[in-house]
């Protein structure tokens, strides 16, 4: 058993939170939310007044943030002066990774080991504790840190020195975007030619066009039970969540001069998906999109 704080109780921190507290860990929970700090609470967790309550004791300082100002934020107010000795801070969020890179140069020079460690898997691996954890950060604190990880996850991954663990989440997140586009385009057209959804599915699930999207995530009700398409669109991984990552490969693209003609064109659709208020659906729903898009994308 590990005195764990974790910092953001969302909808990837709070299934996160409980699965360490199933794991037999002493978890301390902080969230700027006052009714997921109760949520929290109620499953076990010790509610910290702040930052600095929910971290002074700590082994282990969770982060999962929305974005990289607010890690920054909670590393300059209140995580970096109250840490114990040998705590290791763990950053889950998915951030720019010149942002990550900036958070692991705070905790070094304030004598702190430090990981980013984003995660793959939506709210359903979360839930279910099978997340993938892409890691940046020293072998010291790769080693000290994956027991821990495993109780959050079911592949835990050390992609390399700092920021790496950021650079292989966005790759990740670019391609799963490009490839739900081109799911979404077969569907439609099987729709429009008279294919039925399941036969389309039986065959590109085994052939050629086999994915995750396909295989896993069908952007179609009917053949992935466990799919939000089954669930009108409801996350899983949300559209803006989608976006913002899209966003962060873009960002991450020009500063290393690497050409993403596909990736961009997915950054522009979500952009357009998300701007009839769909950020808070599933970012399998673009098909909806796909379904009417000619008469929706930008001249």
């Amino acid at each position: 058993m590990a005195k764990i704080s974790i910092i953001g109780l969302g909808q990837m921190g709070l299934p996160m939170c409980r699965n360490l507290l199933k794991a037999g860990h002493d978890v301390k929970a902080f969230d700027i939310n006052p009714e997921s700090l109760l949520n929290a609470a109620n499953d076990g967790a010790v509610a910290a007044e702040g930052i600095a309550q929910a971290v002074v004791d700590a082994k282990f300082v969770i982060t999962m943030l929305p974005i990289g100002r607010h890690v920054l934020e909670v590393y300059q107010n209140g995580v970096l002066d109250n840490f114990a000795p040998g705590a290791l801070l763990i950053d889950c969020s998915t951030i720019d990774v010149n942002e990550s890179r900036e958070a692991h140069r705070l905790a070094a020079k304030a004598g702190a080991l430090s990981l980013d460690a984003p995660v793959s898997g939506g709210t359903i691996g979360a839930e279910q504790a099978t997340l993938t954890f892409m890691v940046g950060g020293s072998d010291e604190a790769f080693t000290m840190a994956e027991p821990i990880l495993k109780d959050m996850g079911k592949k835990i991954v050390h992609c390399g020195e700092a920021g790496v663990g950021q650079a292989a989440k966005i790759c990740n997140n670019m391609l799963a975007a490009i490839s739900m586009i081109g799911a979404a385009e077969a569907f439609t057209l099987g729709e429009r030619l008279g294919v039925s959804n399941q036969v389309l599915f039986d065959v590109m699930s085994t052939s050629s066009a086999s994915c995750w999207s396909v295989n896993n995530y069908c952007p179609v009700p009917g053949p992935v039970p466990a799919a939000p398409s089954n669930n009108g669109f409801q996350p899983g991984f949300s559209t803006a969540l989608m976006t913002k990552d899209l966003g962060l490969a873009q960002s991450a693209a020009l500063s290393s001069n690497a050409s993403t003609p596909l990736g961009a064109e997915a950054t522009h659709l979500y952009r357009l998906f998300m701007s009839q208020g769909t950020g808070e659906l599933d970012f399998s729903g673009i098909i909806e999109f796909i379904r009417g898009g000619k008469e929706k994308r930008d001249p």
